[in-house]
């Protein structure tokens, strides 16, 4: 009985490590399909990315220029205006009382240049008198010179009172000035932005022009985005560029490149003469964009994630950067699938744009052609040696350098 046992368990362990053999070196190789991607036709951009800040084209602080008390404000926030359209009114009445003193002292200099003239037409009638007693030897030559000194002094008086009147009248045109700026109009077309003040404020000009209203043209905006010192070198002014806006990430909008600003800003705001940025940190030039706004949807402060565009190509046979390969020599190559015999070869490529995701394919490819993924052609290259027993891809490495083929 033990006998039969041990044979049995003999049997047992024979069978079983045959089939371990058999399993693992009889059985065919598992078939492995690779990732391929089909070679298709699309647009490459090489670009340069950048962040900025939405402003409107033209902003102006709309400010008053006497003091006073804000007696009305005919805008709202978001309100539209047109040049010369009333925004505000401070109160006139110290402004109106100035124009009526002025005006008054202005009557009372011309009522004493009209007594002035009426004195030195006395002091005429005098003068001619004199000279005819004069030339009858009856009057002396002091009484004589006398009457013609006082005449003289008569016309001389009526010219400074003449210049008195021309002081006064300027006072007048000065004070009605002033009553005219109690009454803000809006000196373009714009929106209005900022409203700084509230009705019944008191605000002083003597000192600075304090802003009653900000008003913007949001026709045009503009964007300021910060281009690293290491992309400057690559853009321009001229080149397109889009950028898209926190709220609608996925619609971008077009612009264009207006000009590089030649500082970074932080040296545009300093005093000092030479740059004091640190070594360490980075160094950013503002690009400013210009893009239309007719719909006013863009708003003054939103955050720009602007692209510019430094080199582009439309309609050509592309392949994701991955399944490119690049030898010691320069030379690129893919590695094509054939579905049919289910086998894989290295293929020689010439290539043109390339953004590290996709790249353009000048000559060796075909639209539809089937190209392996990064990591999948070796994989399945081996297994199809291994079922192959051996059988060649291609002779020396397509990419220059000797060896085996890429991937291989």
């Amino acid at each position: 009985m033990k006998l039969l046992f041990r044979f049995l368990l003999i049997a047992v362990l024979l069978s079983g490590g045959g089939y371990a053999v058999w399993y693992f070196y009889f059985q065919p190789a598992p078939e492995v399909v690779p990732s391929t991607t089909a070679v298709s036709r699309g647009d490459i951009e090489i670009n340069v990315l950048a962040t900025g800040t939405l402003n409107a084209r033209t902003v102006v602080n709309v400010g008053a220029e006497v003091s006073g008390k804000i007696d009305a404000l005919h805008v709202e926030l978001g309100q539209k205006v047109s040049k010369g359209d009333l925004i505000a009114e401070i109160d006139p009445l110290d402004k109106q009382n100035a124009v009526k003193i002025s005006k008054a002292s202005l009557q009372n200099i011309q009522a004493q240049k009209r007594i002035q003239e009426a004195n030195a037409a006395a002091a005429k009638l005098t003068a001619d008198r004199a000279s005819q007693l004069r030339e009858q030897n009856l009057m002396s030559e002091a009484d004589y010179q006398a009457a013609m000194l006082a005449y003289e002094t008569a016309n001389a008086q009526i010219e400074v009172i003449a210049a008195q009147i021309t002081s006064a009248e300027l006072s007048v045109e000065s004070a009605e000035l002033n009553l005219s700026r109690t009454q803000i109009t809006a000196p373009m077309d714009g929106t209005v932005v900022g409203l700084p003040v509230e009705v019944g404020q008191t605000i002083n000009a003597a000192q600075s022009s304090p802003t009653i209203v900000k008003l913007a043209d949001l026709s045009t905006m503009i964007v300021r985005a910060g281009i690293s010192e290491a992309d400057v070198p690559n853009v321009e002014p001229g080149q397109r560029a889009y950028f898209t806006i926190l709220g609608a990430p996925d619609d971008p909008i077009d612009a264009t490149l207006l000009s590089i600003e030649p500082a970074p800003e932080d040296f545009q705001t300093s005093t000092s003469t030479s740059a004091t940025t640190s070594s360490s940190s980075a160094v950013y030039y503002n690009g400013v964009l210009s893009v239309p706004n007719e719909d006013g949807s863009l708003k003054i402060a939103m955050t720009a994630q602007v692209t510019i565009v430094t080199d582009e190509v439309s309609d050509a046979l592309v392949v994701p950067a991955s399944a490119v390969t690049t030898g010691p020599n320069g030379g690129s190559a893919v590695d094509i699938y054939d579905p049919e015999t289910k086998t894989i070869r290295p293929h020689r490529v010439t290539t043109g744009l390339d953004n590290k995701v996709t790249v353009e394919i000048r000559d060796g490819l075909e639209e539809g052609d089937l190209v392996v993924s990064t990591g999948s052609g070796a994989v399945a290259r081996s297994s199809a040696l291994a079922r192959r027993a051996g059988g060649g891809l291609g002779g020396p490495g397509l990419l220059g350098g000797g060896g085996p083929p890429p991937g291989g």
